[in-house]
């Protein structure tokens, strides 16, 4: 059955979570070079992509999200730790 071109796209909540993250997860990318504490923001919102991906049931993109955190977060540690 086709859903008519009238009736509203419903989002659901998971899907708002995951578009939350990665929308936040992409302002933190950006802002990055400004402080370190933007690099941390942006490995806290890798690791909420994660949990989205997982949640969604596709683990690659959650698995490949947790790599993103862990190289943020080594990022961050470096920059931290130079200052």
């Amino acid at each position: 059955m086709r859903r008519r071109e009238t009736e509203p796209v419903q989002m659901d909540a998971l899907t708002a979570f995951g578009l939350a993250a990665l929308t936040v997860m992409l302002f933190c990318y950006m802002l990055e070079d400004r402080s370190p504490w933007w690099t941390l923001g942006f490995a806290l919102c890798c690791v909420l992509s994660s949990i989205y991906g997982f949640l969604q049931g596709a683990w690659p993109f959650g698995l490949v999200e947790i790599l993103w955190a862990l190289v943020a977060g080594k990022r961050w540690w470096n920059r931290v730790s130079a200052a």
